[in-house]
């Protein structure tokens, strides 16, 4: 059976087939999709986890008690499944484990672009890296038979590119794996340093073996074409390389790329006149191949930095690009990104941006669009949960400063269950004074409507107990406290104020749906005005001020046609946040 699939789809076909039992994630582009789809398996125990050092911890149970599974992040979500994973890598596997990460050269939807191949080698694991669907489907199969035969969790990486785009991929039957025994086994699961010095000495000896299998296994190989010019790359680069020198190179595509195939490149080194090293983000390849004796050519050429596409290795290879049909760039319009019409967070950052002598940190996910045009109203952003106890070390510093000035950290929901409660309850327990503002729209947004521990349901769409945040706020010793409404300014102007000003830690939680929430029946119930109602300009009263314009909403435009009269578009979901700015009252329900 052959069917078309995404990287992320075929990567969760080839956790199915491999006979994968339990798999668990946390959302991130550009690897939501893989969970998303292994959750339509009706065999597979697939679980959204608060964060991915809980998903890792979780498959590394799961792998100890006998079942193979499988967890999935994109490249920053290593960072913090990383604790885990290289004390996972020291105790082994029962059954076959895998974990995947799914690397983001050019920064589409990241803060970083660093690249995950580090990893193995630090950690000292074995990394399969496929440059399309059909690789990724069958490596995938072959990374759990490769988990069990060396003892050792095995890294999976994939870049945007391979996730996401489409090829033709053959099918499978599932693969009938026996769950495995567990055994209680002291020396090989509980790394006290009376064990840890064994177990580093066996994942030393594994990897040993595995350089052996990286020489001779298929996802190595020699592409003999012509004498002078040979090319060494891995994963999409590949694919790139094929479309720009074609017949014209020699090729040594590496599949399993840690440890590298060194005798295969050594051997591959000897049949050509010229290498190219072709491998996005770092020189790793590259470092290790001149570390070993061969000269070749690599990052001195190629970029470094951000997608290795065709027309880029085409420009750095011949000095030119291929012609296509050039556009017309001033006809272009920019569109910077833009909270939807009807996001709950524009009453919120259309008053957070009037305070004044305000150091605001932000968080990760759609808030972060706060920082732009109209609002401006970020300092600061590092990474998920870092909002609150960044917030914390500023309020810190101005207080040792004796520096007058309010902090107000802005976090989501699910990123608050991500990596918020805790960085919280540093602020509570070194008593902190300042505001936390937690954006409770209900859903886990930016990555695409996943569920998360506060919305009540679970990822197959079953219902789940619901995380209160004030509760949990009030656990971790936070007093004040409000709950308000955020489409609503005068309560959420009166909140900031309040917040700005109390004594000790206190927070803000704003509660309002997504504006693109598929609503429950508890959605409903809790907001039954929601999304039921539009607005419109009366253009008799309308001044064409532009205030409105103000509050950042896309479904406001300036018509020069009507006299300079606003209009509101069909994308209104009657937020009222304009209604309530607008100094004529000229734009209404209805």
């Amino acid at each position: 059976m052959k069917k078309l699939f995404t990287g992320n789809e075929a990567a969760a076909r080839g956790a199915w087939e491999a006979g994968v039992k339990f798999a668990a994630a946390y959302p991130g582009t550009p690897s939501t999709e893989i969970l998303e789809n292994l959750a339509l398996y009706k065999e597979v125990q697939t679980e959204w986890a608060p964060n991915e050092k809980v998903a890792v911890e979780s498959v590394a149970g799961a792998s100890i008690a006998g079942v193979r599974s499988l967890a999935c992040m994109k490249h920053v979500g290593l960072n913090v499944a990383a604790d885990p994973m290289f004390t996972f890598a020291y105790l082994g596997v029962n059954a076959g484990s895998v974990i995947l990460t799914a690397d983001e050269p050019g920064m589409f939807s990241s803060q970083n672009e660093q690249d995950n191949r580090h990893y193995a080698r630090a950690a000292k694991l074995p990394m399969f890296e496929p440059s399309d669907s059909q690789e990724t489907k069958d490596m995938m199969v072959a990374a759990f038979d490769l988990s069990e035969k060396y003892d050792v969790p095995v890294l999976f990486r994939m870049t945007t590119r391979v996730d996401h785009s489409k090829s033709i991929v053959t099918c499978e039957a599932r693969k009938n794996i026996q769950d495995k025994p567990y055994k209680k086994d002291i020396p090989k699961y509980c790394p006290m340093p009376a064990f840890t010095g064994k177990m580093q000495e066996k994942l030393y000896q594994n990897l040993e073996k595995t350089k052996d299998f990286s020489n001779h296994c298929k996802w190595n190989y020699i592409e003999d074409n012509h004498k002078s010019l040979g090319v060494i790359a891995s994963g999409v680069a590949f694919r790139y390389a094929k479309e720009v020198f074609g017949d014209n190179a020699s090729y040594l595509k590496v599949g399993f790329s840690h440890p590298l195939p060194m005798d295969l490149i050594k051997e591959f080194s000897q049949k050509v006149d010229t290498i190219y090293v072709l491998e996005e983000n770092d020189p790793i390849m590259e470092t290790e191949i001149r570390a070993s004796g061969i000269a070749c050519v690599g990052k001195d050429k190629f970029p470094q930095r951000g997608e290795l596409l065709p027309e880029r290795i085409r420009m750095a290879a011949f000095g030119k690009s291929k012609e296509t049909i050039k556009p017309n760039l001033e006809t272009i319009v920019g569109r910077p990104p833009a909270l939807c019409a009807g996001c709950p967070h524009r009453g919120f950052f259309y008053e957070l941006s009037k305070l004044k002598d305000t150091m605001i940190f932000s968080d990760i996910g759609c808030y972060t669009l706060g920082a732009l045009a109209p609002y401006n109203a970020t300092d600061a952003c590092i990474c998920m949960g870092a909002s609150i106890s960044g917030g914390h070390g500023v309020a810190q510093a101005f207080k040792i400063k004796h520096e007058k000035k309010h902090v107000v950290s802005v976090i989501g929901d699910s990123t608050f269950f991500h990596s918020g409660i805790t960085s919280l309850l540093d602020a509570t327990y070194n008593k902190s004074s300042y505001l936390t503002v937690i954006l409770d729209n209900r859903i886990t947004g930016m990555t695409g409507h996943q569920q998360n521990p506060g919305s009540g349901y679970d990822l197959k769409g079953n219902k789940a107990p619901i995380s209160d945040i004030e509760q949990i706020c009030r656990a971790i010793n936070v007093k004040n406290i409000r709950t308000v409404n955020p489409n609503h300014l005068d309560e959420m102007k009166d909140a900031l104020e309040w917040g700005i000003h109390c004594q000790g830690p206190s927070v803000i939680i704003t509660r309002w749906p997504c504006a693109l929430k598929r609503l429950s029946s508890e959605d409903k119930e809790e907001f039954p005005d929601v999304f039921t109602q539009k607005y419109h300009v009366e253009t008799e009263k309308c001044v064409g001020c532009k205030k409105c314009i103000d509050t950042g909403c896309p479904a406001l435009e300036f018509s020069r046609v009507q006299d300079g009269k606003m209009n509101i578009i069909d994308s209104c979901v009657g937020c009222g946040v304009c209604s309530q700015v607008c100094p004529v009252n000229a734009i209404v329900k209805g």
